[in-house]
């Protein structure tokens, strides 16, 4: 069965960091290009960062830039996102999805495959 899992997701004060995982089952996670995605309530989802299948290319969008950091593990079939310095705007729900394609553009591309989302939440 296919799966995309999100996981590390919780709730953290204004500055603080967490790891977001992104694993997969069913399918070679390395054979994909990896994004994460956040929508927050009443927003439209974006894209926060991507990563080529061998880790080689990978691309922030601008509200991740100097924060967040995306990689992988493939033989762990484990995609990571490190966010650093986080801010109450970074409150949303965190996904991740797979693409045969690449561009750095993350959303530039067509995702066929989501995993359910895990929750981050920046408060005091």
């Amino acid at each position: 069965q296919l799966q995309l899992v999100e996981s590390g997701g919780g709730v953290v004060q204004p500055g603080g960091s967490l790891r977001l995982s992104c694993g997969a089952s069913g399918f070679r996670l390395g054979d994909y290009t990896i994004a994460w995605f956040r929508q927050a309530p009443g927003k439209e989802r974006e894209a926060v960062s991507c990563i080529s299948l061998n880790g080689r290319l990978r691309n922030n969008a601008d509200p991740a830039k100097g924060r967040f950091a995306i990689s992988r593990d493939n033989a762990k079939n484990t995609v990571y996102l490190e966010m650093n310095a986080l801010k109450f705007e970074d409150t949303a729900v965190y996904y991740c999805a797979r693409s045969r394609s690449w561009d750095s553009r993350c959303s530039a591309i067509s995702y066929d495959y989501w995993g359910q989302g895990t929750q981050v939440t920046v408060t005091t």
